[in-house]
């Protein structure tokens, strides 16, 4: 198999050119007019902690990802890419939303107890403007399956009440560690499995029937199915060729999650099983003649977990970085993004270009012509993906993390400060990473450079606001 040439050193290093861009690009928009806007379909699918060196067109040799390697391989591959979090409901609310984590509604994985005695997330407020009902105000049709994590059934954070016509899924993400659940929901209703159903394969179904009765309009699917995230369980042992190729550590009963005695067979197995029904959503495009008029990107939540038996070093699953899901060093944050759209991306090009989940806003509201909401954070990679138009690059990245001590982050120039056990002063500590010369951030240098420390702890603070569900101790 071939795949597109990009190993470490290209990522760390950034030592190849980028490749042109073909001239057929989308048209540029006046604010608002139809008329002159480009309306192209969007699937935008989300896996869940699979870390950025778990596909083989980042470097990946173990596992194989053909689907996902062809959409790099013929579309546009980004190697500085950054999630909205480490973990997951502030993430998607981040990409949701175009707000970092400094300024978004949901910061991390906080939750509450419904009316139906489950567990779900904190609400997203109702005066919050997604993704969904941006590009609802451009006639598209909206759909999110799979896991959402941002309000649980009938509150104002619900899908439904959040600008998507058609929801299928898990609401709370907690349920979500379960492929096996006793119910999903389509739309506010309970859809009852009882534990006799594998709900990836559910879930893509209803993603590919949204995508057969909806094709004749313009539309935006926000596929996020829970794969790879543990368990870590395949139905009926379907182990594609990885059965017996690996050195195996059982995971064992007791520990949270279900006992594995293959865990490296089954997280290659459900990393494979991602990529082949990455395809079927292909082949759907392709059946329905729409191809050519949809962007398909491809991404993860947040870096690579170690949960459940899966062992991120084994499979190199977050690549050259340093940490994993939960941290705010690169291999928590650092994510795949490709982005795949016939007739506009020229096949095989490669960006460096510094960017993250809370620039998708920016981006769909100049592609389709939308008003962009106030308040928002990131800056629109449309020149980047058309090669038309002036590239403007962030000042500085911010992130916030409120567990393990609490944590925060700040990248500017490829400077990178942390800031670690931040509720917790006995502890805390500062660290300073050059990025260009340390990507894999081996190397503390605070003390070298106390006034880059000083800069960039200005920035930190001067990057958030105070949210009541979200503060840390220096606030309260």
């Amino acid at each position: 198999m071939r795949h597109l040439n990009i190993n470490r050193t290209m990522l760390v290093t950034g030592t190849v050119a980028v490749s042109s861009v073909l001239a057929c690009a989308a048209k540029p928009t006046d604010g608002g007019k139809k008329s002159q806007a480009v309306r192209p379909n969007i699937v935008f699918i989300m896996a869940d902690d699979l870390g950025i060196g778990d596909l083989g067109c980042y470097g990946q040799e173990r596992i194989h990802t053909p689907a996902i390697d062809s959409l790099a391989r013929n579309g546009m591959i980004f190697t500085q890419h950054y999630s909205g979090s480490t973990v997951s409901a502030p993430s998607r609310c981040v990409l949701l939303t175009g707000k970092h984590t400094g300024h978004s509604y949901i910061r991390g994985n906080k939750g509450y107890t419904a009316a139906d005695g489950r567990p779900y997330d904190l609400n997203l407020a109702s005066e919050e403007v997604t993704l969904g009902e941006v590009l609802q105000t451009r006639d598209y049709v909206t759909a999110c399956v799979g896991k959402w994590g941002l309000g649980g059934p009938s509150g104002e954070g619900h899908p439904n009440n959040q600008g998507f016509d058609y929801f299928f899924g898990y609401l709370g993400q907690a349920n979500a560690h379960r492929y096996y659940p006793t119910q999903l929901f389509e739309n506010n209703e309970p859809v009852m499995l009882n534990k006799k159903v594998y709900s990836h394969d559910l879930i893509m179904e209803k993603a590919l029937e949204f995508i057969d009765r909806t094709a004749g309009s313009p539309f935006f699917l926000y596929l996020t199915p829970t794969i790879p995230h543990a368990d870590l369980i395949v139905p009926d042992n379907e182990l594609f060729d990885y059965d017996g190729k690996f050195e195996e550590v059982p995971y064992p009963k007791g520990k949270g999650y279900t006992p594995q005695e293959k865990p490296r067979a089954t997280f290659a197995a459900m990393v494979t099983r991602l990529d082949r029904d990455v395809r079927r959503v292909v082949q759907m495009l392709e059946k329905k003649g729409i191809i050519d008029n949809t962007i398909i990107i491809f991404t993860s939540d947040n870096g690579t977990h170690h949960e459940g038996g899966h062992d991120p070093r084994y499979f190199d699953s977050n690549g050259p970085y340093r940490g994993t899901k939960r941290d705010l060093y690169e291999g928590g944050i650092r994510t795949p993004f490709i982005v795949n759209w016939n007739g506009v991306i020229a096949p095989g090009s490669v960006s460096f270009h510094e960017s993250t989940f809370w620039d998708f806003m920016p981006t769909v509201c100049e592609l389709t012509g939308a008003k962009l909401p106030e308040g928002t954070d990131g800056i629109s990679y449309l020149p980047t993906l058309t090669g038309k138009g002036k590239q403007k690059r962030h000042d500085s990245l911010y992130f916030e993390f409120h567990e393990e001590g609490g944590k925060q982050a700040v990248i500017k120039d490829r400077w990178k400060l942390v800031h670690l056990n931040v509720n917790k002063p006995e502890k805390e500590t500062y660290e300073l990473y050059n990025l260009n010369a340390d990507p894999g951030e081996l190397t503390d240098v605070a003390h070298l450079f106390p006034e880059k420390v000083k800069e960039l702890k200005a920035i930190m603070k001067a990057s958030r606001t105070t949210n009541d569900n979200w503060k840390f101790a220096f606030e309260k």
